[in-house]
């Protein structure tokens, strides 16, 4: 239940963004940005609000553990909509590795969303949205964040 614990509190983080989540070629800009994360619920719950100053909008995600599948739900809302997406789910390995996976839609094609939590320590951790257009069977990464503690 305790597996976002890691990231409670201010971080530092570099953007690594694909120019159009479903095109290779697009190219990738890069940004930086701030977020800070609260626990809630002893853990079972948590919320993060990032912002992207040179892009102007901010993000906030609202983590929530689902104690009898023991699972994690990520919930994403961008400021500039001001909707809520549709979630992903799941969880972390014995490997301390996050994989979260959702249904979602972008350019109004159907796609699978794939968050991956990596690199995970007391001050760093990594997370990559990927998406799906062939049922799992290939993905295309399209946003990097690496983030870094606040002193």
């Amino acid at each position: 239940m305790n597996d976002f614990d890691f990231f409670n509190g201010d971080w530092n983080v570099r953007n690594r963004i694909l120019t159009d989540f479903l095109d290779p070629d697009s190219g990738w800009s890069e940004c930086e940005g701030s977020t800070r994360v609260q626990p809630l619920f002893g853990g079972a719950a948590q919320v993060d609000e990032i912002t992207f100053p040179s892009r102007g909008f901010s993000g906030l995600t609202l983590r929530l553990y689902d104690q009898e599948r023991e699972e994690w739900t990520l919930n994403w809302v961008n400021s500039r909509t001001g909707r809520l997406e549709p979630p992903v789910t799941g969880r972390f390995g014995a490997d301390g590795r996050g994989v979260f996976v959702g249904d979602d839609t972008y350019g109004g094609k159907d796609v699978r969303v794939r968050f991956v939590w990596s690199g995970i320590s007391a001050t760093t951790a990594r997370w990559e949205q990927a998406f799906s257009v062939d049922g799992e069977k290939t993905w295309l990464t399209n946003w990097v964040m690496d983030f870094t503690r606040r002193a």
